[in-house]
């Protein structure tokens, strides 16, 4: 009997925050979830490191530049069903930045805005509301 194998995409996700409360999010300008807001995130590039991935993301939907080993890796999330385009598995970094720092939407967002964690505009993209509340759950100090 053969089995056939299952496509999975590599993705990386970025939780940046703010001292005062605040996470960056974009809001997506594609399908799926076009219009939705999610955590800036994307594709693993062949040849690149999630870390490195979750980076240039991070620079090209919301302008955003940190080195790659400035993220702290949060976890993988890697449900059956967490996209609907099929199966993927992300890791996911937190940045903490300084509040006020500016943004600007690029690639395949359409905007992007800092949001206070208690009014954040849900639902959020793909699993990314359960994504952030881990990275809450861990109580993520900032570090100086």
């Amino acid at each position: 009997m053969s089995e056939s194998l299952e496509a999975i995409r590599y993705t990386a996700d970025v939780v940046a925050t703010t001292p005062d409360g605040h996470v960056l999010l974009i809001e997506r300008g594609w399908d799926p979830f076009k219009g939705q807001w999610a955590l800036p995130g994307g594709h693993v590039d062949p040849g690149e490191t999630a870390r490195a991935a979750a980076a240039r993301e991070l620079a090209e939907e919301a302008g955003v530049h940190a080195a790659p080993e400035e993220l702290h890796q949060l976890g993988v999330w890697d449900e059956p069903n967490r996209d609907p385009r099929g199966r993927y598995v992300t890791v996911a970094y937190h940045l903490e930045v300084l509040p006020g720092l500016p943004i600007e939407a690029g690639d395949d967002a359409t905007n992007a805005q800092w949001w206070p964690l208690a009014t954040l505009p849900y639902p959020l993209a793909f699993d990314h509301a359960d994504i952030l509340a881990a990275a809450m759950r861990r109580r993520i100090q900032p570090t100086h």
